[in-house]
Formats: C-alpha cells, structure tokens, sequence
C-alpha cells in the first residue's frame, strides 16, 4: 500500500486509464487521519566515528500527521517536524557541538521537516516513500525504504498503524561538512549517515 504520494491527480489519471483493482476491505478500512505518537514511536541516526566505530543517537521531540486512503493509497500524504535541539547521543558536550553552528545550528534552523511525494510498493509490505528533507535551510530529495507493519486497536481503544524504515544520506549535501582530520589518516565523522524510523502513529476521530 502506498502510504505517503502526493501526487492524486497522476496517480488518478493512471488508475482511471487501467482496469480498476478490486479494494481490500481491510486497507479501506484504514482510510483517515492520523498523528504520529511520539511516545511510542524514534527518529535515530547512526554516524562513523574516527573509522573505527559508530555514534547512535536520536531525537526526542517531533511531531506528525498522516492522511492514508486504504482506498486509494496514492491520496497518501505524510508530514513530519523534528526539533533538531531535542538530540540526544548520550554525550551532553557531543550535543551541544551538534546543536552548534557547526553542524545543525538549531537556533537560526530549529526543525528538521520531511513532507513526502511519493510513493512505490517493491513487494509485499516493502515500500519506498520519497520526499522532501529539509535541513539548515537545505531541501533536498530522500527516499526511505519502508516496511508497513499493519494495523491494531489498542487496549484504549485507538486504532493505530506502524512502520519501520530507513534511509542513508551524506550530510554533506545539506550542509553539514564540519569534520577533523585524524592523525592517523579519514576524519572524524563520516559524511555518510543513516537514518532509522520506527512509527506508531493514532488514527483521529472521524
């Protein structure tokens, strides 16, 4: 099921020229709003650390929305904010440097957002959503590979759907090129980083 396009019209347009599929009961089902549960959901990223081991960290504080269409998934959308001052890698002087100028500079640039346009089924429950990131003012395309973890009623009896994805970038590319040389030869950080979504998100009342 294609979660996240945003791009109705083609997608109608395709769907109106071929034979109509039959809808599954069970994803028209799903068809609503939805707001993404931070509590039970994490944004991490993992980065290489003087090439020898990996830095983990997360964000504590984002919110989202949702709008799936079990019906027609094409009419999917997907928004998320991410407050770049809630990271957090354990280390709070490593946090403070990230916040900085250097690499995200959250004061002048406080949200890191994704706003998707698309999306393509690779199989199954495998799915790869693209859109959108912004960062430091720099908004550039990402492609997340996705697994779709199906839906449950939980027992407050919200109806909710979750995911699971992840996607690699070079910060480089949104402008985060701060590093040190390393006697020993490489630098630092490593340019390449890899981003991890694991989303629970509550369907709201029609």
């Amino acid at each position: 099921m294609g979660l996240f396009n945003r791009k109705p019209e083609a997608a109608a347009a395709t769907a109106t020229a071929a034979t109509p599929a039959a809808v599954d009961p069970a994803l028209a089902a799903l068809t609503g709003d939805y707001t993404i549960d931070a509590a039970h959901s994490s944004i991490g990223f993992t980065v290489r650390h003087a090439m020898v081991t990996n830095v983990r960290g997360s964000f504590g504080e984002y919110e989202g929305t949702l709008h799936l269409d079990g019906s027609d998934p094409s009419r999917s959308t997907a928004a998320i904010d991410v407050k770049i001052a809630s990271i957090d890698t354990g280390i709070a002087d490593r946090d403070g440097h990230l916040r900085s100028p250097d690499f995200f500079d959250a004061e002048n640039h406080p949200l890191m957002t994704f706003r998707s346009t698309g999306a393509e089924q690779l199989g199954g429950d495998a799915y790869r959503i693209t859109g959108d990131l912004t960062i430091r003012g720099v908004t550039r395309p990402l492609a997340i590979d996705l697994a779709f973890n199906g839906s449950a009623k939980d027992p407050y009896g919200n109806e909710r759907v979750g995911f699971e994805g992840s996607a690699e970038i070079l910060r480089s590319d949104w402008g985060l090129t701060w590093n040190a040389a390393l006697e020993t030869g490489g630098v630092m950080v490593s340019d390449k980083v890899k981003l991890t979504f694991d989303i629970s998100a509550i369907k709201s009342p029609a």
